[in-house]
């Protein structure tokens, strides 16, 4: 196995114990994390995302296959089940991950994943109707983004 798909296998494995620090340890200084929920998050802010989800996701179960890479790129198809905690609804989540590397660590991250669909599991009627909008998507983001600044600023507190 190329080095970089063990890298990914480690990233992953962390995401099922719900291993923040584990997940950060793959991720390079300056990583850039792309998806449908967050859009582009950078370096800390990044790293922060995934500590805000291994705690908050108390039922998170993960399933990752297909992972590949080389020097440069990589891939992985990862499924999530948990309970959207701002509704109780729950999510069976299919994401593909691409990956770009730099200095032995993953320098970019983009999951994607059918919005329209995750909505429909997570808010239910109101996704299911409006998941495939601009708008909807446009203040799930603000709020996603939102609920990350308070966790970052929860935790500089200490």
């Amino acid at each position: 196995m190329h080095k970089n798909a063990e890298l990914l296998s480690r990233f992953y494995s962390a995401l099922q114990q719900q291993d923040a620090i584990g997940m950060h340890a793959c991720y390079h200084r300056e990583v850039h994390f792309h998806d449908p929920a967050f859009l582009t998050l950078h370096g800390d802010r990044a790293r922060a995302m995934w500590s805000m989800l291994c705690e908050n996701g108390k039922d998170l179960k993960v399933e990752f296959r297909d992972v590949a890479a080389d020097d440069l790129r990589g891939s992985a198809h990862w499924e999530a089940d948990y309970t959207f905690s701002a509704i109780g609804k729950p999510v069976h989540n299919v994401i593909d991950a691409q990956f770009e590397f730099r200095d032995g660590l993953i320098a970019r991250h983009v999951d994607h994943f059918d919005f329209h669909r995750w909505a429909a599991q997570a808010l239910g009627p109101v996704g299911r109707l409006f998941g495939g909008t601009s708008l909807l998507r446009s203040l799930f983001n603000r709020k996603a983004n939102k609920l990350l600044d308070r966790y970052i600023e929860i935790n500089k507190r200490g």
